[in-house]
């Protein structure tokens, strides 16, 4: 089965339809996989979004909340291993946990950060 690895800015371009929604679900095929991590991430997009706009409390609960209807499948990162990844393409350990995964399983990464989208790309490469 088909897999890839989506990422935080991705994953809430989608469930609070950003203009970048269409072509990041245009660009996904198979299974949804990420590090543990993006629910934490994804609750912090929610936050950032009530306190800018707490009229739209209801809406951005209910968008988040469209997570657990996800067939989203979660993963530990290598623990040792993720500083160094981390330093190798300088990244935050949150973003190489990423990469990490889109590595170790061979699948594609679809992320809206510049800069984990150039290491992914280096890495991948250099294979």
């Amino acid at each position: 089965m088909n897999a890839v690895v989506i990422d935080a800015s991705a994953l809430a371009a989608v469930l609070f339809d950003e203009p970048e929604a269409a072509p990041i679900l245009a660009s996904v095929r198979g299974r949804l996989i990420a590090p543990g991590l993006i629910r934490y991430e994804l609750a912090s997009v929610s936050l950032s979004k009530l306190m800018r706009k707490p009229e739209r409390a209801a809406d951005i609960d209910a968008r988040h909340a469209l997570i657990d209807a996800l067939d989203l499948t979660l993963f530990e990162p290598d623990w040792p291993e993720l500083p160094r990844l981390a330093r190798r393409w300088a990244l935050s350990v949150y973003d190489a946990a990423y990469l990490q995964l889109a590595l170790a399983r061979r699948v594609p990464l679809v992320t809206l950060d510049a800069r984990l989208a150039a290491a992914y790309d280096g890495a991948v490469g250099g294979r």
